[in-house]
């Protein structure tokens, strides 16, 4: 009796072992494509045994490894790609669906003694894409509390203005090459000189119509590495009481 409970034993870690095999035999490499505004490069490889599941799954890359250029100073930048349809050769056609810094990166901008805008609202672009904006500012000194709200409603407004004069695709390749961010820091310099804005993440709503930029590079990378120094700031005009 002991030998046929054995024998019993080792048939049943056979065949656990033949579907453990067959299982992984099964799945198949699918290579994910960035969309139009990313000039279609390639996101990485990812498997899969049922090609029904890859529809719906959202990759992050970051702009360092998108861009192919190896900058440690973008790595700080995750962008975000929703998996859209399976093509013929195994592609995973994916949409733009958003991007974020690091965690690691905002803490860096926010030291003690500063003091951090952080708002999260939707702009609407010219050809009706919606995208949830998340901005932050950090300035070199403690602020005054009428002075943030005024600081906050000034951006809010500045990035409504720069989404209605763009498309879908121009808003998200200028907040990724930091012009946006360009604009809103000169319009609100006026105000007062902020030490650092940056758009910390953003969440497109629906889908970006698919265009080829008109440059003939991929979209750039945000500027990355630590925030300016403040004496590279333009002398601080009279703060708002």
């Amino acid at each position: 009796m002991p030998k046929e409970k054995e024998a019993g034993g080792e048939k049943k870690g056979q065949r656990g072992t033949r579907a453990v095999k067959d299982k992984w035999r099964s799945k198949v490499w699918y290579k994910a494509r960035a969309p139009a505004m990313f000039h279609g490069v390639d996101l990485g490889e990812t498997l899969t045994s049922e090609p029904s599941t890859m529809v719906g799954r959202v990759l992050e890359v970051a702009m360092n490894e998108l861009s192919g250029t190896g900058d440690a100073s973008t790595s700080h930048v995750k962008l975000r790609f929703k998996v859209t349809r399976i093509e013929e050769g195994n592609v995973a056609v994916t949409r733009f669906v958003g991007h974020e810094l690091t965690s690691d990166y905002i803490r860096r901008l926010a030291r003690r003694k500063r003091s951090k805008i952080d708002i999260s609202f939707p702009v609407t672009t010219k050809d009706g894409v919606v995208i949830t904006v998340k901005p932050v500012a950090v300035s070199e000194h403690h602020l005054q509390t009428r002075l943030r709200a005024l600081l906050r409603h000034k951006m809010q407004s500045l990035l409504e203005e720069q989404a209605a004069k763009r498309t879908g695709t121009e808003m998200v390749r200028d907040m990724l090459n930091g012009e946006v961010v360009k604009e809103v820091t000169n319009g609100l310099r006026l105000l007062y000189p902020l030490r650092k804005i940056d758009i910390r993440a953003s969440i497109v709503e629906g889908e970006i119509p698919e265009a080829l930029p008109t440059s003939t590079e991929p979209v750039a990378p945000v500027e990355g590495g630590e925030p300016p120094a403040p004496a590279a700031e333009a002398p601080a005009p009279e703060a708002t009481p």
